[in-house]
């Protein structure tokens, strides 16, 4: 494309034609380049530009050059051409951008390129140098990284924008499976037992393998293996690997390369961040970099949701058992009523004639009662029991309850007993830890209908699991522990259905078997015990509850030891003297009426009051002294019974004090606020159990 006039090449020899030496170098240049004439089209290329490109040469010429330029940046290139054209002189492009190539397939390439102006004719020409810096070493690492960083953004994004835990854990084998350019990635967690991996995710798999799958944790598997270093493991060829077992599948895959890392959150590993290749590949520090950064951004991304997770299921939790324990206030002050008034009934000379009056009354009075039982489970949900905390020696504990369940459960069902020896003591309430116990194996009966086998398991627990710790306060967390385990080998549950196993009146069971209260009383039991619980079920592989009890410090178990003595059974009505002034104090006008008719019969002379501003002016008045206060604790808007005991006894310090409430979280209160001779009442309650409280707050005044 010379001018005709333009001057020769000196040195050239004789014979040869500068065009035959122009199109030889034009074609030999080791960079791409063409020839565009002023409408932008190709007119010359080189074999160069088409290999770059991916275009035959011959398709090239005639092209606009803008079908070589991003679609991002098409519609101003055009305008930038232009300019250039009316100012063409030697330059580079791209000093103060990236510049980007694209092929005929639609990829792109990152390329520097060189401008030059070329007259042929009277006709401007512009020569188009290229270079792929692509194909530079330190470039291709600069590219790489650019691509990791994208990719390690793109997953960050998608860990802030949702809180879907599932959502995050489906997208990030994509992820990366397209920045390391490998056919396989997989997620693998650890549960919460760490006996088990789960394959949480993935792409690629291979036969045998989906999501769901479940291997032990064993250090002759690849996830095992790498949980066991702590460290990435890094695979060159699966032919050659004796570190660990490979499954034979892989290699009918045509496997051959594979990087691990284990995801940890805070030091604890949680699970693994696999990938692998068909191809031989080298894993390098940067690609090592780049999967230890995605698995470190999806363990915090997994704990975060986990957290928020249990907080929310804590927090509901909590709103029920206020709930819960507010109805069971107001229905004992009912359940007050019936059974009072049933008692009363039941003591007429007219009933005594009439039997079926009799049956009538006695049916209520059981119901009554299984009602109160039902205030008393949605108490111990709630955490407002009052509970009485003693050392107890577990495996003497496991060897009796299980004597029981052998002759109580059915006989195909397998117990079995492995506690530690030594095993430390647990502080917990004996009845309650007992009822939880036998919840349990009751409910885990029924996952069993052929038969199966029930496992006990006590030993001593110095660190608590991660995801049970998160539950306690720190001071609690940091104590030491007894993991009491009860493991059936029964149906199994859902992941629906353990998120609504602690709540209460929820069940499984048709109706009329259950009323859903049972592991809600578990529940609030080993909570107010300042301890912890944690449930692992699979389908068709059984169900493992394990309850965290705290440990009793040595000293405190030997205090603990049972005295010599048992405390003598105060006889019911028979320690009462008659006669006995009692000042009834109840804000419920029917349940003061019911517990009056109840003093009245013992024989006390009984003034009663509303409240506590009706209470104390009517006890200065009185001319004889009152030898007992008899109140309930919640007085409506005023002053609370426990303050008006205080301040009736500083007036009138002989003075016996019982306390009452249908709210045990208000005896608990008071449990800790009033002197050692005040007594505490739970309603609902027969009258022999308020003569048998009154005769103790009567004993520890005559004590002192």
């Amino acid at each position: 494309m010379a001018d005709g006039n333009a001057p020769s090449i000196p040195g050239l020899p004789s014979g040869v034609e500068e065009g035959s030496v122009f199109r030889s170098l034009f074609a030999a240049y080791p960079d791409s380049l063409l020839v565009v004439d002023q409408s932008g089209r190709i007119v010359l290329a080189n074999p160069s530009a088409a290999a770059m490109l991916g275009y035959a040469a011959d398709e090239l010429v005639g092209l606009s050059v803008e079908a070589l330029v991003p679609d991002s940046i098409r519609p101003r290139h055009a305008a930038f051409r232009e300019a250039y054209g009316r100012a063409p002189r030697p330059r580079p492009m791209g000093t103060d951008m990236e510049l980007v190539a694209k092929r005929k397939d639609g990829s792109e390439v990152m390329v520097e390129i060189a401008l030059s102006p070329l007259q042929n004719q009277g006709l401007p020409f512009v020569v188009a140098a290229i270079r792929d810096i692509g194909a530079y070493p330190r470039v291709k690492q600069a590219l790489q990284r650019a691509r990791y960083s994208e990719h390690l953004a793109q997953l960050g994004r998608l860990a802030v924008d949702t809180r879907d835990l599932q959502v995050v854990l489906a997208q990030v084998p994509d992820i990366v499976a397209t920045a390391l350019q490998v056919e396989v990635a997989m997620v693998w967690l650890l549960d919460g037992s760490q006996r088990e991996f789960r394959l949480a995710s993935g792409v690629g798999l291979v036969a045998d393998e989906s999501v769901g799958l479940r291997i032990a944790n064993r250090p002759d598997t690849q996830p095992g293996y790498v949980l066991s270093q702590g460290c990435p493991v890094v695979v060159t060829d699966y032919r050659e690997e004796r570190r660990f077992t490979v499954p034979p599948a892989y290699l009918e895959a045509g496997l051959v390369s594979a990087l691990a890392v284990p995801l940890s959150d805070r030091g604890r590993v949680t699970g693994m961040l696999s990938v692998r290749a068909t191809a031989a590949r080298r894993f390098g520090d940067e690609e090592i970099r780049f999967l230890e950064s995605v698995a470190s951004l999806l363990a915090t991304s997994l704990q975060r949701v986990q957290t928020e997770e249990a907080l929310n299921h804590a927090q509901r939790l909590e709103s029920v058992g206020q709930l819960t324990g507010g109805i069971a206030h107001d229905f004992n002050n009912l359940l007050t009523i019936i059974q009072g008034n049933l008692q009363v009934l039941e003591e007429l000379p007219q009933l005594a004639a009439d039997g079926y009056a009799q049956q009538l009354v006695a049916a209520a009075a059981r119901a009554s009662r299984r009602g109160a039982e039902l205030t008393g489970k949605l108490l111990a949900f709630s955490r407002r029991q009052m509970l009485q905390p003693d050392a107890v020696d577990v495996r003497q504990m496991l060897h009796s309850l299980t004597d029981m369940l052998r002759r109580t459960l059915d006989q195909r069902i397998q117990i079995e007993i492995d506690a530690d020896d030594p095993c430390p003591a647990v502080r917990a309430d004996p009845g309650q830890r007992e009822s939880a116990l036998l919840t349990i194996a009751i409910n885990a009966r029924d996952p069993m209908p052929e038969g199966g086998r029930l496992h006990f398991r006590a030993e001593a627990c110095d660190a608590l699991p991660a995801t049970v710790r998160q539950e306690l306060s720190d001071a609690d967390a940091g104590r030491r522990f007894v993991a009491l385990s009860i493991a059936d080998s029964g149906t199994g549950m859902t992941d629906a259905v353990m998120e609504h196993l602690f709540e209460p009146f929820f069940t499984t069971k048709e109706a009329g078997r259950g009323t859903g209260l049972g592991l809600s009383t578990v529940y609030g039991f080993v909570k107010q015990s300042r301890g912890a619980i944690a449930i692992d079920s699979k389908l068709n592989a059984g169900t493992t509850v394990t309850l965290y009890l705290p440990q009793v410090e040595a000293d405190a178990a030997s205090a603990a030891a049972p005295a010599d003595e048992e405390p003598m059974e105060i006889e019911a009505e028979a320690t009462l003297a008659p006669g006995l002034r009692v000042m009834l104090v109840e804000d419920d006008a029917e349940v003061r009426q019911v517990v009056h008719t109840f003093l009245t019969t013992l024989g006390c002379e009984v003034a009663t009051a509303a409240n506590a501003e009706q209470a104390l002016p009517a006890m200065a008045a009185e001319a004889t002294p009152f030898d007992l206060l008899l109140s309930d604790i919640a007085l409506g808007p005023g002053m609370r019974g426990t303050r008006l005991a205080a301040e009736a006894v500083q007036r009138q310090p002989r003075l016996a004090v019982l306390l009452m409430s249908g709210f045990s979280a208000e005896l608990l209160d008071a449990d800790r606020e009033a002197p050692p001779g005040w007594e505490l009442l739970r309603k609902p309650y027969s009258r022999s159990e308020l003569a048998r409280a009154m005769a103790r707050a009567l004993l520890n005044v005559a004590s002192y």
